[in-house]
């Protein structure tokens, strides 16, 4: 497990599979990701074997933040075993495309629960991967891909640190119309 304040990342699991394509296939979740059609839940198994085969610092991580032990009128016994741990998920994040030679890495996040939305998770979530990758996995320079239509997640990225590299102009083509993809980078010394 790798802890944070509020937040936690632990690996993820078969079970977790049916949470994710609930998240890919929310209209409102797809509109900040890369996929854009129906998700199966066949695709997503599929999905999780081949990224079983790579290697183990690009394995995808569930957050997970901290509950109180009761919420929304259940009882500690009602809850799954995680909730009742006090732990509940709310997103996936991780690494890919390592570059050993030049150390560097993209990442992506997705805290899938709106619920959650809006409330630092995944700014907390983006700075703990940003130091993990750092202080961990000795990475010197981290970057990510986002849509100009994502602003709560450019601003989540920019209080993290991280800088606008470049545009990709017109690159993702979007509910009719082509958008940008902003580049964003953050370095070793500026984290």
């Amino acid at each position: 497990m790798i802890y944070g304040e509020r937040v936690r990342f632990r690996g993820a699991e078969w079970d977790d599979l049916p949470t994710f394509v609930k998240w890919i296939n929310d209209p409102e979740v797809k509109e900040g990701i890369s996929i854009y059609w129906p998700y199966s839940h066949a695709e997503e198994k599929g999905w999780f074997e081949e990224m079983l085969k790579h290697p183990h610092d690009e394995h995808v991580m569930v957050v997970e933040i901290r509950t109180q032990g009761e919420r929304e009128g259940l009882l500690v016994s009602e809850l799954n075993s995680q909730e009742a741990e006090g732990w509940k998920t709310i997103g996936s994040c991780g690494f890919f495309a390592i570059d050993g030679r030049n150390r560097s890495a993209e990442f992506g996040i997705n805290i899938g629960e709106k619920a959650y939305w809006n409330q630092g998770y995944g700014t907390e979530t983006v700075r703990l991967l940003v130091k993990h990758g750092f202080q961990t996995l000795n990475l010197h320079r981290i970057y990510l891909r986002v849509f100009e239509t994502n602003p709560r997640a450019i601003r989540a990225y920019e209080k993290a640190g991280f800088t606008l590299e470049g545009r990709q102009r017109q690159a993702e083509f979007r509910n009719g119309k082509y958008i940008d993809v902003l580049v964003m980078s953050i370095l070793r010394e500026e984290f």
